[in-house]
């Protein structure tokens, strides 16, 4: 079933939900289940340094996102695959950034309220406690969320941008490709993280990856081959039910 938490009667492919099969245990690259891409598709926090994409599987990735639906078919995304001493210069520069406390360009995560800001703790308080860090931990705190300038050690970036002219209708367009890329991502055993956090220092990722001014950043997508073992893999958000967001009229 769509949306359950359970593997479905099909799902032979991607790894089972539960921890201990691993994060992509079966995976076969001959037949994928959408469903089971869409369902157990989940961010990942901690990657193989070492272990790259081929050139030849990242091509395929890239070309299948390509295929996502866009007003007029306007394709309005502009991408960077940041990898190597480039991506690490980034990175080195980021956490700089921010361990030195300075300025962010603009606060990436929105003030959520109601039932928004109620979803944004539970969501917090899962990866919090499986990575161990209690609520009053205030620098394991600052630790966890230096990872996102770490890249969690991903061997692969991708800096997802548009024009600064285009406006919100556009940026969904935008948000349709990343939701594609990820799920390509996901059904070849490559896990990903897409990441807001790009935006606090945006001027710093313009300038260090010669991004021109008439783009603006979006997000990033960290991407690469998952930790097995590593506890912030182990991390599974609930969804909430659909009655909570659709409705139905005749």
């Amino acid at each position: 079933m769509v949306g359950s938490s359970q593997p479905s009667q099909r799902y032979t492919n991607l790894a089972a939900a539960k921890p201990d099969n691993g994060v992509f245990a079966a995976y076969d690259p001959v037949m994928v289940d959408f469903d089971d891409v869409v369902t157990h598709r989940r961010s990942i926090r901690a990657f193989d340094p070492e272990r790259r994409v081929p050139e030849s599987t990242l091509r395929e990735v890239l070309e299948l996102a390509q295929r996502a639906p866009s007003n007029c078919n306007a394709q309005p995304w502009q991408v960077l695959i940041v990898s190597g001493e480039r991506k690490k210069q980034l990175s080195r520069r980021l956490v700089e950034a921010a361990e030195a406390g300075r300025a962010r360009d603009e606060s990436p995560t929105p003030d959520f309220v109601g039932v928004h800001r109620r979803r944004q703790i539970a969501c917090a308080v899962t990866l919090y406690g499986q990575l161990g860090v209690a609520r009053e931990d205030r620098e394991g705190r600052e630790r966890a969320n230096l990872r996102n300038f770490e890249f969690f050690d991903a061997p692969h970036l991708a800096a997802i941008c548009m024009d600064r002219s285009f406006g919100l209708g556009v940026a969904l367009d935008v948000g349709a490709y990343l939701q594609t890329l990820m799920l390509a991502l996901w059904s070849r055993g490559i896990g990903s993280c897409a990441q807001a956090s790009l935006r606090a220092y945006s001027a710093l990722v313009a300038d260090e990856l010669g991004i021109p001014a008439d783009l603006r950043i979006l997000c990033g997508v960290s991407f690469g081959y998952a930790c097995e073992d590593a506890a912030a893999n182990r991390v599974f958000q609930d969804r909430s039910s659909i009655d909570e967001h659709v409705t139905f009229l005749e």
